[in-house]
C-alpha cells in the first residue's frame, strides 16, 4: 500500500470475445502488464464479468473453466509475479454438471483470498436457464481492509450491499456485464450503493458489442460521500483511481446512519 489508508486501484475495461476463452485469455494478459507498467503502479487490479467467455450461455458447459483451474493459476502466477491484487472479473466456472458465474481475487502473495458465484441471476439474459446461483456472500480481507464483491445484477438488491456494509466492508467490488439502455440505472444504482453504505464502490463493466446487446462501459470508482472519482467512456481502457480509506470513517462519522439505524422497525 502507498501509505496505511490509500491503495492504487486500475480497472480493466476491456471487450469480450464471446465464446472464445483463449482470445480473452491472451487479450487480458496484454492488459494487465500494460497496467502493472503504469507510472503509478496499481496495488489492485479489477477485471469485467465473465471475461473468459462473455455470455455464451448456449454452449457456456463446453467452454467454462473446469473448476476455475486455469484462471486460478493465471491469476495467482500473475499476482505473484507483480506482487499485485487482482479481483479477477468474475468467469463462467464449470463445477460437476453445473456453470456459476464466479468472482476470484488473489492477494500479492498469490493466495486466494476470496471465492464468490453471483447469487442474482439475470432473467433477461436467460442466466437462469444456463448458471447455478452462488449460496455464499462475497466477504474477505484486502491487505487487512473489510472489502466484499458483488456481479452486475446483484447492485439491484440494497438489502445485499447494507449486509455486506454491516459486516463491515470498506471497499464493494462490482465486475459487471451491463448494457444500454440502461447507463441511467447503472451509474444511480452504484453512487446509491456508496451513499447508502458510505463504502467506496469499484466497478468493471465491459465494452463493446456482442450479438445484437452493446455494452457500454462506464467503469466506476466511487467515494463514500457518492463522487464519481474516475469514470471511463465506452471505449476499452485502463482507469486509474486512488482510494484514502480513512474517508470511509470520516464519511460515517460525519452523518451517522449505522448508529441511526432502527432495524426493529423494519
Amino acid at each position: 500500500m502507498g501509505d496505511a489508508h490509500t491503495l492504487h486501484i486500475a480497472l480493466i475495461q476491456m471487450d469480450i470475445a464471446i465464446g472464445e476463452p483463449n482470445t480473452n485469455f491472451t487479450r487480458l494478459e496484454a492488459f494487465l502488464n500494460e497496467a502493472v507498467s503504469a507510472e503509478i503502479k496499481p496495488d489492485v487490479i479489477v477485471f469485467p464479468e465473465m471475461w473468459n467467455t462473455g455470455y455464451a450461455l448456449t454452449e457456456i458447459h463446453e467452454i467454462a473453466d473446469q473448476d476455475g483451474a486455469r484462471t486460478k493459476t493465471f491469476l495467482r502466477d500473475f499476482a505473484m509475479k507483480n506482487k499485485v491484487n487482482l479481483i479477477g472479473g468474475s468467469i463462467a466456472n464449470k463445477r460437476g454438471d453445473q456453470v456459476l458465474n464466479t468472482v476470484y481475487a488473489f492477494d500479492r502473495q498469490g493466495q486466494e483470498i476470496a471465492e464468490y458465484s453471483k447469487i442474482h441471476l439475470f432473467r433477461l439474459m436467460d442466466e437462469e436457464k444456463y448458471l447455478q446461483s452462488g449460496d455464499q456472500l462475497g466477504r474477505f480481507e484486502l491487505e487487512g481492509v473489510p472489502a466484499a464483491a458483488m456481479i452486475c445484477y446483484d447492485i439491484r438488491f440494497p438489502e445485499l450491499a447494507r449486509k455486506l456494509a454491516l459486516d463491515g466492508a470498506r471497499i464493494l467490488f462490482v465486475p459487471a456485464e451491463w448494457p444500454h439502455p440502461r447507463l441511467h440505472h447503472w451509474r444511480t444504482l452504484l453512487m446509491a450503493r456508496a451513499i447508502e453504505n458510505q463504502m467506496y464502490v469499484v466497478s468493471c463493466n465491459r465494452v463493446g458489442t456482442s450479438g445484437t446487446t452493446n455494452f457500454f462501459g462506464h467503469s466506476m470508482v466511487i467515494d463514500p460521500w457518492g463522487e464519481v472519482l474516475v469514470e471511463g467512456d465506452e471505449t476499452e481502457a485502463i482507469l486509474h483511481a486512488t482510494i484514502d480509506l480513512s474517508e470511509v470513517v470520516r464519511v460515517r462519522g460525519k452523518i451517522p446512519v449505522f448508529e441511526d439505524r432502527r432495524p426493529h422497525l423494519y
